[in-house]
C-alpha cells in the first residue's frame, strides 16, 4: 500500500508540473497580475517618471528598480482595493470625477497643464482614470475603516492622564496663516486661480486688493488658496502653532505686527526683502502654562490624534486581509531575483 501511494503521489506531482509548464507565461510587459487583471510595465514607468525630479541626480539602476518595485506594490494594493470597491458599488461617479478633475486642473493655465501631463507621459484619460481609482478606494476605506473608528471620552481622559506633561506649554503659541505675494513668480508654485504678481508694482496692487477683500469679510483660507504664491496655498496658508521665539528669526516688523494681533485679526501687507508682501492672520493664541483636560482644544487634539493612530492601524490590517484573499503574482519581483538584481 505504501509503494502504491508513493506511485500515485509521484504521478500527481508530474501531472501538476506538466500543467505548470503548459501555463502560458505573461508577455514581457506584464509586471504583475492581480486576480486576473494585468498591471503593465507602462503603468509603473509613468508613475516613476512623475516622481523622479529632472533637476536631481539620476537614480542608479538599483535605486530606480527598487523605486519601481515599490510603485508596482502600490498599484497591486490599489487594484485589490478597487476590486473590492467595485463589488460594493462604491465606484466614483462621473460627476465626482469631473469635480476632482476640475479642482486638480484649476491651479494651472491650459499650457502648464498640458506640459505637466506631457512630462509624466499621462493623457487626460489616464488622469481621469487615476482620479476615479483614488476616489473609489477612498469611499471604500471611509465605509470599511473610517466609519468604524470610535474614540470615547474615557480614551481621551486616559491619554491625557498618561501624557499630562505634553500639554504644559513652555511659551506662548500663535496659530497663524499667511498669504504670500512675490514680485518674481515661481513657475513651480501654483494657487487655485493661477494668479501671480509679475513685478513689484503688481505685487503692491494685489496686496491692496486682498486687504480690501479681507476687510469686506472674505474668508482668509479661501483667499490664500486662490491667491497666495507659496506652497502653503494648498492648505489655505495654515502654518499651525508657532512658538513666540520662532518670530525672533523673522522680520522685526512682522514679529511686532503678529504679536499685536487678537484672534481673528490679520496684519496689513508687510513688505518683504524681495519686493513682495506677506499678510498674516492670527487664528488663535495660547498662553504659556499647563493646559487642562477641560480645555476644548486639548480634547480635540487628543481625539484627532487617537483617531489618526487607529485609522492607520485599521487601514494596515484591512489591506493585509485584502491581500490575503487576493491572488497576486509579481512577475517583476520574480525576474529581479532570477536576474540577481537586473531589470530584464
Amino acid at each position: 500500500m505504501n509503494r502504491r501511494t508513493l506511485v500515485f503521489a509521484a504521478l500527481a506531482a508530474c501531472s501538476l508540473l506538466s500543467a505548470c509548464k503548459k501555463e502560458m507565461a505573461p508577455g514581457p510587459d506584464v509586471w504583475a497580475v492581480v486576480d486576473g487583471k494585468d498591471i503593465q510595465r507602462q503603468e509603473v514607468e509613468k508613475i516613476f517618471r512623475s516622481r523622479v525630479t529632472a533637476d536631481a541626480p539620476a537614480p542608479s539602476p538599483e535605486e530606480a528598480l527598487s523605486l519601481k518595485l515599490g510603485i508596482l506594490d502600490e498599484l497591486i494594493n490599489s487594484e485589490i482595493l478597487l476590486e473590492r470597491a467595485n463589488k460594493l458599488n462604491l465606484t466614483a461617479s462621473d460627476a465626482e470625477v469631473d469635480e476632482k478633475f476640475t479642482e486638480s486642473k484649476s491651479p494651472y493655465t491650459e499650457e502648464e497643464f498640458q506640459r505637466k501631463l506631457q512630462e509624466t507621459g499621462m493623457s487626460v484619460d489616464d488622469l481621469r482614470n487615476e482620479i476615479r481609482r483614488d476616489l473609489s478606494i477612498q469611499k471604500l476605506l471611509n465605509r470599511e475603516v473610517v466609519a468604524k473608528i470610535s474614540v470615547t471620552d474615557q480614551d481621551v481622559a486616559d491619554y491625557y492622564s498618561k501624557n499630562r506633561a505634553q500639554f504644559n506649554v513652555a511659551e506662548p503659541q500663535y496659530h497663524i496663516a499667511q498669504i504670500v505675494i512675490t514680485s518674481h513668480p515661481d513657475p513651480n508654485v501654483h494657487n487655485r486661480k493661477n494668479d501671480k504678481a509679475t513685478n513689484e508694482a503688481d505685487a503692491g496692487r494685489k496686496a491692496a486688493m486682498l486687504v480690501q477683500k479681507i476687510d469686506a469679510g472674505a474668508d482668509f483660507t479661501q483667499l490664500a488658496m486662490d491667491y497666495s504664491e507659496d506652497p502653503t496655498a494648498s492648505t489655505g496658508g495654515d502654518l499651525g502653532f508657532q512658538p513666540e521665539s520662532a518670530f525672533n528669526k523673522s522680520d522685526p516688523m512682522l514679529k511686532k505686527a503678529v504679536l499685536a494681533l487678537r484672534a481673528g485679526q490679520s496684519t496689513q501687507p508687510i513688505r518683504t526683502k524681495d519686493g513682495g508682501y506677506i499678510i498674516v492672520k492670527l487664528i488663535a493664541k495660547e498662553l504659556a502654562g499647563q493646559r487642562e483636560l477641560s480645555d476644548a482644544q486639548v480634547q480635540q487634539a487628543i481625539r484627532d490624534g487617537l483617531r489618526t493612530r487607529k485609522e492607520q492601524l485599521l487601514r494596515s490590517a484591512y489591506l493585509i486581509e485584502a491581500r490575503d484573499e487576493a491572488h497576486v503574482t509579481n512577475y517583476l519581483a520574480r525576474q529581479v531575483l532570477e536576474s540577481s538584481g537586473k531589470l530584464p
